[in-house]
């Protein structure tokens, strides 16, 4: 198998679930009876619940700290310096909170397996510090002691992922004073020196994903005083070719990447604070945009995530308005486009946003962080429970899902990408079996 394909499980994903695909024993291939999803609009979502954190929260990431095969929860919290673990429960509801001190002015969190032990390590860049802290996961929702690693001026966001293919991941981070990103490369475990490549002005938040389809991440910045985003294709061997801009709205806060359109290219959505909306930037070919089209969110929005939060197999959109308070849902009708947006309640201050299945009806909750709340609040998808494996869409999970993944996958339909990660590899193989061996809820 090539070394790019051996990713360390879990794959991490900055806003959205970073939680290890588990191989199950061999799929019972008899009928296994699925639920039929009901959902409407503007009721997809219960209203939020919310759970204390530090003092203003800055970022906020979901993933399987415990591998007890439920999600977790961890919060970074600019003015406390520390970040604000829970352990969820399985039933949407999370556990008492830890604390653990980072370095100062911690701007996000990232969740995954640096050192390939197994186990989900917090990495947190630090804008005061201008370092990263790396907390070692000891695979029961603890973590050992803190590390720093040098990043740059002004770190404000972090991505982890496999940019030069050696199964290690690695760690990317925007450095907004100087105009650049920083790329570290993981050796083992640990991380070698900065690297820098230009961004446009104010570099702000990250997203990675394969846009040009060669096998090897790419880069999308989004430039809050530029008003734009740029795209640094990923050469395979650690080092990023030179950008390529795209003009969003007004001071683009986030940025996601996803197939909108069902072509197998990933598009690019920019959350806009000024503008008051969300751009989206379809893939041409070849990790080449068309201009944005632009669709209303609420007021300030401040983050975007991707996920089907319906159950139709087409990504939607998840966007907290940090000065409206409140969460826009936008759904992917399949071309590319959306259905005007729904409102629901985010709490005090919604700033960013994470996308994971909380109760375990396989149908991906919300989760923000509460800049103004000092806290973090869970939104329940009222939607599913949804049955992934059911491809053929009969109700029941057969022999006949196996040969409709295995067709979609052979014909590098997006479909296919159970993992999530933008790419079809034998990993989402396994993740298929997973979501066949789990049943229908």
């Amino acid at each position: 198998m090539p070394a790019y394909l051996k990713k360390p499980c879990p794959m991490p994903i900055r806003t959205a679930v970073a939680a290890c695909v588990v191989v199950c024993g061999p799929a019972a291939l008899g009928p296994s009876k699925a639920l039929a999803q009901s959902c409407s609009p503007g009721q997809a979502f219960a209203g939020p619940v919310g759970y204390a954190a530090g003092s203003f929260p800055s970022g906020i990431a979901l993933g399987d700290l415990n591998r007890d095969g439920t999600l977790d929860m961890v919060v970074a919290n600019s003015f406390s310096n520390d970040v604000t673990i829970r352990l969820g429960l399985g039933d949407g509801t999370f556990g008492p909170s830890s604390r653990r001190d980072v370095g100062e002015q911690p701007q996000a969190v990232a969740l995954g397996d640096i050192d390939n032990d197994g186990r989900l390590d917090i990495v947190v860049p630090n804008a005061r510090t201008d370092d990263a802290s790396v907390l070692p996961g000891n695979g029961d929702g603890t973590f050992g002691l803190e590390r720093r690693v040098a990043v740059g001026d002004q770190p404000r966001d972090v991505v982890l992922g496999d940019l030069d293919r050696d199964g290690d991941l690695d760690m990317i981070v925007p450095n907004q004073d100087l105009d650049v990103v920083s790329v570290m490369l993981n050796t083992g475990g640990l991380f070698a020196a900065p690297v820098t490549y230009t961004a446009g002005d104010r570099p702000w938040r990250l997203a990675l994903g394969d846009v040009n389809r060669d096998g090897s991440l790419d880069l999308v910045v989004a430039n809050v005083l530029s008003d734009d985003v740029s795209v640094l294709m990923g050469n395979g061997d650690g080092t990023l070719a030179p950008q390529v801009r795209y003009a969003a709205g007004d001071v683009p806060q986030s940025v996601a990447v996803g197939d909108l359109n069902g072509d197998g290219e990933p598009d690019i959505v920019v959350a806009n604070e000024v503008t008051d909306d969300v751009s989206v930037l379809i893939n041409r070919g070849g990790g080449t945009f068309d201009p944005q089209v632009r669709y209303a969110a609420g007021n300030g929005p401040f983050d975007v995530a991707l996920a089907d939060l319906d159950g139709d197999r087409v990504l939607d959109m998840a966007v907290p308005n940090l000065l409206g308070n409140s969460v826009s849902v936008l759904t992917g009708v399949g071309d590319g486009t959306f259905a005007p947006r729904d409102q629901y309640g985010g709490g005090s201050g919604p700033g960013g946003v994470g996308l994971g299945d909380l109760d375990g009806d396989n149908d991906p909750d919300i989760v923000v962080f509460n800049a103004t709340g000092n806290a973090a609040s869970v939104l329940l998808n009222l939607c599913g429970p949804f049955c992934p494996a059911d491809l053929d869409g009969d109700g029941e999970l057969t022999i006949f899902d196996f040969l409709e993944f295995q067709n979609l996958f052979d014909t590098e339909d997006p479909r296919a990408d159970f993992d999530g990660d933008g790419a079809l590899t034998i990993f989402d193989f396994l993740a298929f079996q997973n979501a066949f061996d789990g049943g229908c809820p």
